[in-house]
């Protein structure tokens, strides 16, 4: 006879509102053996309050690879578990991906459960486009590598989705605007929570104003696609990247501190062209430039 395997449960807890709790959520906690938790002191409150004892497993981004494991071995053996996060969907920015993926591996059958997600919440409360939308989460805590994924993600038409804690959030802003150009952007804090707060308005308003924000909670940044660029000179009106010459275009990216090889790298992905057809645009810019700075000191002569 085949031995029975568990079941891996994803479950979302709420952000901040207990109230976000879904019935079905407090149930699958309560019936499964055990609940993998991030936090086992954290989310023992949320237990403690929905008066489940079911016990819990210390699961993390630092125990995964040894946890993950474990978790596993019980899994096989037919035990049922819930996975779920400090706060809102788990394998979002979360260890949680890691065991969804290892259990549908080894053809243990993983059930998702609807339920809280701080960047869906900030999203359609933030007036940008909702059709489509990309989830970027944090960035990289180094400077060199967060600009590289803003490079990156800066060419996408789609909404942009990110996490940031309150210590670091003046200086992605600060990266944010000097790579994206000035963008309409929604900045929500304390989702669902006594003190929650959205701020409307632009990158390079709020990088201006250093009052603007409370440093406190965590946050939500949600910012306009490229096709959404604010001119830097009037704010009502739109510019699209792809107005600008390939040339031109480098030259942004340059005068932002990419390197010119990645910049142009850049242009042709965005563009949908080779490199070598971007390159070659900006030589003969360069060499135009050139012969025209040439002609001109020969008649200053």
């Amino acid at each position: 006879m085949e031995e029975k395997t568990g079941i891996l449960y994803l479950v979302p807890t709420p952000i901040g509102n207990m109230e976000d709790m879904t019935y079905r959520a407090v149930r699958t906690l309560a019936e499964v053996d055990y609940i993998a938790a991030e936090d086992t002191r954290h989310s023992g409150i949320l237990l403690s309050h929905f008066d489940i004892h079911t016990p819990m497993i210390s699961y993390h981004e630092h125990n995964k690879a040894e946890k993950g494991t474990q978790l596993l071995t019980m899994l096989q053996g037919g035990k049922s578990i819930a996975v779920i996060s400090d706060a809102g969907m788990p394998a979002i920015s979360d260890p949680g991906a890691d065991i969804a993926r290892r259990a549908l591996e080894v053809g243990i059958r993983v059930v998702p459960l609807p339920g809280a997600n701080a960047g869906l919440t900030a999203l359609i409360a933030s007036g940008q486009d909702t059709t489509g939308f990309c989830f970027v989460g944090f960035l990289p805590k180094k400077g060199r590598h967060r600009l590289e994924v803003l490079t990156r993600v800066g060419a996408y038409e789609e909404t942009l989705i990110f996490y940031e804690a309150p210590h670091r959030i003046r200086e992605v802003l600060s990266d944010m605007k000097r790579v994206l150009g000035n963008r309409p952007v929604a900045i929500a804090r304390e989702l669902t929570k006594r003190f929650e707060e959205f701020t409307y308005t632009d990158l390079a308003s709020v990088v201006a104003d250093e009052e603007s924000l409370t440093l406190k909670g965590e946050f939500v940044i949600i910012i306009g696609g490229v096709k959404t660029r604010l001119d830097e000179d009037n704010a009502e009106g739109y510019t699209n990247i792809n107005d600008l010459s390939y040339e031109e275009e480098v030259g942004e990216l340059m005068a932002k501190g990419i390197a010119k090889k990645e910049a142009i790298r850049e242009v042709a992905k965005r563009r949908g062209v080779s490199r070598r057809e971007v390159y070659n645009a900006v030589e003969r810019a360069n060499q135009t430039n050139s012969e025209v700075r040439s002609q001109a000191e020969e008649e200053q002569e």
